[in-house]
């Protein structure tokens, strides 16, 4: 799922970077902004883009919603524009269970090596 890198202080994030931290491709990305109204990052005059700490945590519900939990785009439309605030607190929710679970797996692997 989403990056579990330790969040930096930068302002604006690359497309190239987003892209890394949810392992997708950059055409993904762009592809997403046009299906997805609320999914809009700034542009320099370049059209270069760049994406702020708001717009990779809309990334990361839509990422939850296609990509983990298999919604069709159509469908996690709809519930993005009909109940935002749950989406975002069941996206935040996954994404502390599976940290969870790692930490669970990796505890795992230290106690089988003590025996």
């Amino acid at each position: 799922m989403a990056s579990e890198e330790p969040k930096k202080t930068k302002i604006y994030y690359s497309i190239k970077e987003v892209a890394a931290m949810f392992g997708v491709n950059e055409s993904l990305l762009r592809y997403w902004e046009k299906e997805f109204p609320q999914l809009k990052p700034q542009t320099t005059g370049n059209r270069v883009r760049q994406y702020t700490q708001k717009d990779i945590d809309r990334i990361g519900v839509i990422y939850n919603l296609v990509k983990v939990r298999g919604f069709k785009l159509t469908a996690a439309r709809k519930m993005l524009n009909e109940n935002r605030e749950g989406v975002d607190k069941s996206a935040k929710v996954l994404e502390t269970l599976i940290h969870v679970r790692e930490e669970l797996q990796e505890l795992k692997k230290q106690l089988e090596s003590l025996t």
